[in-house]
């Protein structure tokens, strides 16, 4: 009887911790880049990667196998609630802006060039 009781005793409290763990505040910690449906519709084709940085910043991690490819990736866990993921993909041709693609609409104008 007392080994059922220990055993008894252990999943109560392992129980418990999983109640206290949702009375627990986490802070919410975002990751990578914060993009705005604003800052994407000032994107045009032909743009030089210079300018593109200038508008969005640089992307949070490099890509070392292709530097043509450009993904902006945003993460959120919220301490309530469901995640936030939102993401960005930019390719280029000889470091000007060909295309893009992801959670943003495209800019109606991003087929004009700036020099128009």
């Amino acid at each position: 009887m007392s080994r059922f009781g220990v055993f008894l005793a252990a999943v109560i409290a392992l129980n418990g911790c999983s109640l206290l763990d949702k009375m627990v505040y986490r802070i919410d910690i975002p990751q990578g880049n914060y993009l705005e449906q604003d800052d994407v519709d000032k994107l045009r084709v032909d743009m030089t990667q210079e300018q593109v940085i200038y508008v969005l910043g640089t992307p949070v991690a490099d890509n070392s196998f292709n530097s043509e490819r450009w993904v902006y990736l945003y993460h959120l866990d919220p301490n309530t609630g469901k995640d936030y993921r939102k993401e960005l993909v930019l390719t280029f041709n000889d470091k000007k802006l060909q295309d893009m693609k992801g959670d943003f609409d495209k800019p109606e104008e991003f087929t004009q060039p700036l020099d128009q």
